[in-house]
């Protein structure tokens, strides 16, 4: 009895001690799912946003795409309606800066590094977006993640010359 009493106790001890970690060793929070689709309603993968300290971390898992490097934004609302997305509106910019890593006046907070998508096809990557936060991922007209057809120069407002929208998928709480 007393055995089953210590073991139970322990046993607890360590559950509520359980949290979820991360590849880059944070705290996860609230995360939230976004499934990509073409235009044509194809299935191209997920981009799954978790909250984290000191951001919003996004893993991107894309298949059935075009090879290459591919431009790819948290874009401002979460509205993806086909031919051409733009209905999920411009890249996510709470703090008005202009595009891009390599722009002194930037970045925008859902300006993310360039998806590489090899020849099968498939591409995967895990960001990290600084000045992202879960309320704003998630707010009254929510967001899209959207992949571009062209890389992402880093440098040229408002989107990094990355040409049209191939891909989009909305943000939903998990």
């Amino acid at each position: 009895m007393l055995r089953a009493t210590i073991l139970t106790a322990l046993a607890a001890t360590a559950l509520a001690g359980c949290t979820t970690t991360t590849a880059t060793g944070g705290t996860a929070g609230r995360s939230a799912t976004a499934p990509l689709r073409t235009a044509a309603g194809a299935d191209v993968g997920t981009v799954t946003a978790t909250e984290m300290a000191g951001g919003i971390q996004v893993r991107i898992d894309a298949r059935g795409m075009p090879a290459g490097i591919h431009g790819a934004h948290v874009h401002t609302t979460g509205r993806c309606d086909a031919p051409d997305f733009t209905t999920a509106g411009g890249h996510w910019n709470p703090t008005a800066k202009q595009h891009g890593t390599s722009n002194p006046a930037g970045p925008h907070a859902g300006d993310a590094p360039n998806l590489t998508i090899g020849a099968d096809g498939s591409g995967s990557v895990t960001i990290m977006l600084p000045a992202g936060t879960m309320d704003g991922l998630l707010d009254a007209d929510g967001s899209a993640f959207v992949i571009h057809a062209a890389a992402d120069d880093y440098r040229t407002d408002p989107s990094g010359n990355s040409g049209g929208r191939i891909a989009c998928g909305v943000f939903a709480a998990a």
